[in-house]
């Protein structure tokens, strides 16, 4: 099956017709409309090199906020009271750090200049949100995501001291259990979140999730 091309209107190919590894188009631009527009359809864009590549993988990894797991160790770190959570103190500040943290498992990162700009004007227009993790009064981890109805789209997260990003991972979920979000989507597998609780679903069952909570 030939990949899809975008150009500049928004539109996107059946979801039936991604590759096996979950990638469904390429091109187009990353403006609010069509970024929005992907999300509702349970797409989300990664750039190679310059060009914007569009995924929805199966199966999804995602995590059900009341499914969140603290290990003890964390639950020490959370109650010694070292660090300090903020939400949409330093967006800017974050996606930044995420774009520029050493990833050792990945060549390079996804997040680049266009990335970067087009997360911000979201942000700026309410839709991708920061949490933030201090330590003193220096940023040493957070997440950025897009929220739109009951979901949160987790998008990157950065950790410059040990257990900085669970710290806001955990303190920011349980803000989201608060809001009545139902569902973090994590996108891909990675260790670090499965220790949360996140997990893999059928990507029609996220899709039926992503339908009735949006």
């Amino acid at each position: 099956m030939p990949l899809h091309i975008l150009d500049e209107k928004i539109w996107f190919p059946p979801i039936e017709e991604a590759m096996p590894d979950g990638l469904l188009a390429m091109g187009g631009d990353l403006s609010t409309e069509r970024i929005l527009f992907a999300y509702k359809q349970g797409i989300f864009p990664w750039y190679d090199g310059n060009i914007p590549l569009w995924w929805c993988p199966n199966p999804r990894f995602v995590l059900i906020p009341d499914e969140l797991k603290i290990s003890k160790s964390m639950k020490t770190v959370l109650n010694k009271n070292t660090f300090h959570f903020t939400i949409n103190k330093a967006f800017e500040d974050v996606i930044h750090s995420c774009k520029k943290i050493d990833r050792k498992d990945q060549d390079g990162t996804w997040i680049n200049n266009d990335v970067e700009t087009a997360y911000i004007e979201l942000h700026k227009q309410g839709y991708a949100h920061s949490a933030e993790t201090w330590f003193n009064d220096e940023l040493v981890g957070g997440l950025y995501g897009l929220r739109l109805g009951k979901i949160f789209f987790g998008e990157s997260m950065f950790s410059k001291k040990t257990n900085a990003s669970k710290f806001a991972f955990i303190n920011y979920v349980n803000v989201l259990i608060k809001e009545d979000i139902k569902l973090v989507d994590c996108q891909v597998y990675t260790e670090h979140l499965e220790s949360l609780g996140a997990k893999m679903i059928m990507r029609e069952q996220f899709l039926q999730i992503l339908h009735h909570f949006i």
